[in-house]
């Protein structure tokens, strides 16, 4: 029996909404008693590698592409998995359901890009939104329930960077086809964190929970997400794709409770529910621009 169309959107949507959204709770147990450095670039460099093999032998595609737009991809490559990397130092500091709703203000980090960098005119609406999501952020960024200021920092400097590479994909020359665009930002990224995850690399010894955390957000989370993400965005309504930057959270805090223990606390709550709101408000109004980064690197 022939699968409807509607039935495969949805599928791949909740996908990307369980994937994306548990991959915080695979970089905690990676970097449980992998060093964080090693366990992004390695991560990386493999997910990066079997992204190749998908361009050269699936899709019958290249890597080739002007020198421009292999450097504009080179150059994402260090803000993303940079961006990721730092979320591994986070997270052994951070709550998981916290760090996911940090990162979840990524859309209104755009906006003030756009904004000051860009000299855009954005809506009201937006302003408005940004505005509101930065106090929920400001509610959430309070050291308690295991956070500390060292770990919150390192959220926020992720959630930076991260809005920092979505921004310039957007402006920069890229390759023409995302996957092969992904591939090199992925190898680029964990080949230029090698070096330090080699330095940093002392009595490795890893827990099979870290080495499975570790195969998970390879397959999963870069290779299976982004692609049901990138199906989507060729067969589905942009504004319906782009629930998944406050769907994710929800995920995220979810299994943060279920497999942490982690506790719901009314500012987590409240902080959650203005941040989510406010990211919902900027989505909807600016999906074009806020809501579609280069997350293949998830």
């Amino acid at each position: 029996m022939l699968v409807s169309k509607n039935a495969k959107v949805w599928t791949a949507l909740v996908t990307v909404y369980i994937i994306w959204g548990s991959t915080y709770l695979g970089i905690f147990y990676a970097g449980q008693t992998i060093p964080p450095l090693f366990a992004a670039s390695t991560r990386f460099i493999t997910s990066g590698t079997l992204m190749t093999l998908f361009v050269l032998l699936v899709r019958r595609g290249s890597l080739r592409a002007r020198r421009r737009e292999v450097l504009s991809a080179m150059l994402i490559g260090i803000l993303l998995p940079g961006a990721n990397s730092v979320l591994f130092f986070a997270e052994r500091n951070v709550p998981t359901g916290l760090a996911s709703l940090i990162i979840a203000s990524v859309p209104l980090w755009v906006m003030v890009l756009r904004l000051g960098v860009g000299r855009e005119r954005l809506p009201w609406q937006v302003l408005a939104g940004v505005g509101i999501g930065f106090a929920g952020v400001a509610v959430l960024a309070q050291p308690s329930g295991g956070a500390k200021v060292y770990g919150i920092a390192l959220c926020v400097l992720s959630a930076v960077m991260w809005a920092t590479g979505s921004f310039l994909s957007s402006r920069l020359p890229m390759p023409a086809d995302p996957f092969a665009a992904t591939a090199i930002e992925m190898l680029t990224g964990g080949f230029a964190m090698l070096p330090f995850g080699l330095f940093t690399l002392h009595h490795f010894s890893p827990s099979t929970t870290s080495i499975i955390g570790w195969i998970y957000l390879v397959i999963f989370g870069s290779i299976i997400g982004y692609t049901a993400y990138v199906w989507l965005l060729a067969n589905a309504p942009l504004g319906l794709v782009s629930t998944y930057a406050y769907v994710n959270p929800i995920v995220a805090i979810t299994l943060g409770v279920i497999f942490r223990g982690e506790s719901l606390t009314w500012r987590l709550l409240i902080g959650a529910a203005i941040v989510v709101v406010a990211v919902a408000t900027v989505v909807r109004r600016e999906p074009a621009e806020a809501t579609v980064p280069e997350d293949g690197v998830r």
